[in-house]
């Protein structure tokens, strides 16, 4: 039998659906994803997913990749496919002299975070603990440090990728610049990346945290929010966020369960101006919640993973903002109030700073003039709100389309996004289709946010 025949030439394992491992090994994150893949092959090194793609090109199997299974679309899973699963994949070097890492797919932020933090350094990346390197990398890679460093993409160096023909190859600036290129925001769309080097910046701790806000002071809020952070220096961070407070300590028992506005800091100058730089913030309202404080980055990457464990329901939209006019502040009071459950949440992202700073066309992340990053999120623990949450999420993106400019993060799109795909890369997109028939011209990888290959 084939399957046994393949047993034999990895290093790795295979479940399959009759196994005891099976139903363990087919959960992601988002709960709300339920597929049944025929195959699950667990590589624990390079050649074994050069294994897996033979096996399944050769069998003409559809294929997922899997790395921290955080894709709110839930790509990381197939129907009646293969998986090839990568989160045993967890090899990271530090290199202090040179300050880079060498990381495999299987890695999570909060791990690469604490393999680099006891050298002082830090890689741009997200805001939850739990994401896959993997799959944050390739969509861009947006996070607390993003005015600071740049995008995560912009902090890559070099990768290790397997393509659908089975080769393994290396691709830089220099080794072939045309799919480095194309990595750098293209997704999964292009091969299976087995190693990333990653340029990092020194940080070893930052001022950061929550401030609260009441929810009928919002549009103040942002307001001022915007004007803040407009002219600000790439050190200062903050995205701002509809939530309701958890019911739980630290949080004040007479604020939890309230509907808020805040802002989540972010600062990486010199703690001893931190006070100086937020005295403006504090005197503005002032907040109802003030927990911003020195804190190691880890801390502040990992600050929300305990409030979103894997196994909740999700659903998710974004968009791209230029500009928040009073009208656009206007309505995401209106949507944003009106989170359907605890957890629910909307967040902008500030993608200015050192983004702006990368050429539109030196990588394929094609939103370099933006200056914000929304993400509208319905989450809940309770199967029963999926349709409520679902619906929120659906309503609020379609009322800011008049105020966005088209097309959104592509590591924030679901599946009904595939419509939006060339969208999101602008410009960018015919180049990509190109770059993706010559790397793979039968569309192998399609389990993503496609891009379809040039006739």
């Amino acid at each position: 039998m084939e399957i046994e025949k393949l047993k034999d030439k990895l290093e790795g394992s295979i479940i399959l659906p009759r196994d005891a491992e099976y139903e363990e090994a087919r959960t992601i994150y988002n709960a709300m994803i339920d597929k049944r893949p025929r195959i699950i092959i667990k590589c624990i090194n390079k050649k074994d997913v050069v294994k897996a793609v033979n096996f399944a090109r050769e069998n003409k199997l559809e294929v997922s990749i899997r790395s921290g299974g955080h894709n709110g679309a839930g790509l990381a899973l197939v129907n009646d496919g293969l998986v090839i699963d990568l989160s045993e994949m967890k090899g990271i070097e530090v290199d202090t002299e040179s300050k880079r890492a060498k990381v495999q797919p299987g890695r999570t932020l909060a791990e690469v975070d604490k393999a680099t933090h006891e050298h002082g350094l830090a890689l741009p990346s997200g805001i939850i603990g739990s994401t896959g390197v993997a799959g944050l990398t390739l969509g861009g890679g947006i996070g607390y440090l993003s005015r600071k460093g740049g995008l995560t993409i912009d902090n890559l160096l070099e990768a290790e990728v397997v393509l659908a023909s089975g080769e393994l190859i290396t691709t830089n600036a220099s080794k072939n610049p045309d799919l480095f290129w194309a990595l750098r925001g293209g997704g999964g769309n292009f091969g299976i990346v087995v190693s990333f080097t990653f340029n990092l910046i020194p940080i070893r701790n930052v001022y950061a945290g929550p401030m609260l806000w009441p929810l009928e002071k919002a549009e103040e809020v942002m307001k001022f929010y915007d004007k803040i952070t407009k002219n600000a220096s790439n050190d200062l961070y903050g995205f701002f966020a509809f939530l309701t407070v958890p019911p739980v300590d630290p949080f004040p028992q007479h604020l939890q369960m309230k509907k808020v506005c805040g802002i989540v800091w972010c600062y990486t100058g010199s703690l001893d101006k931190a006070a100086e730089v937020f005295n403006p913030i504090r005197a503005f309202g002032p907040p109802i919640l003030d927990f911003v404080s020195e804190l190691p980055m880890p801390a502040l990457n990992g600050m929300f993973d305990g409030l979103y464990p894997p196994g909740y329901q999700w659903y998710w939209k974004g968009n791209y903002f230029d500009e928040l006019t009073d009208e656009c502040i206007h309505q995401q009071v209106i949507h944003g109030s009106k989170m359907p459950t605890m957890l629910s949440s909307m967040h902008l992202y500030p993608i200015d700073g050192k983004v702006h700073e990368t050429p539109q066309e030196d990588t394929a992340w094609a939103n370099r003039g933006a200056r914000w990053a929304q993400v509208i999120v319905g989450v809940s623990p309770n199967p029963s709100d999926a349709d409520k949450i679902t619906e929120w999420c659906r309503n609020y993106h379609e009322a800011m389309q008049p105020y966005a400019l088209g097309g959104g993060y592509v590591n924030f799109a679901m599946e009904d996004d595939q419509g939006r795909v060339k969208e999101s890369y602008g410009k960018n997109y015919d180049r990509l289709r190109k770059i993706k028939k010559k790397y793979d011209p039968d569309n192998f990888f399609h389990i993503n946010q496609n891009i379809q290959p040039a006739n």
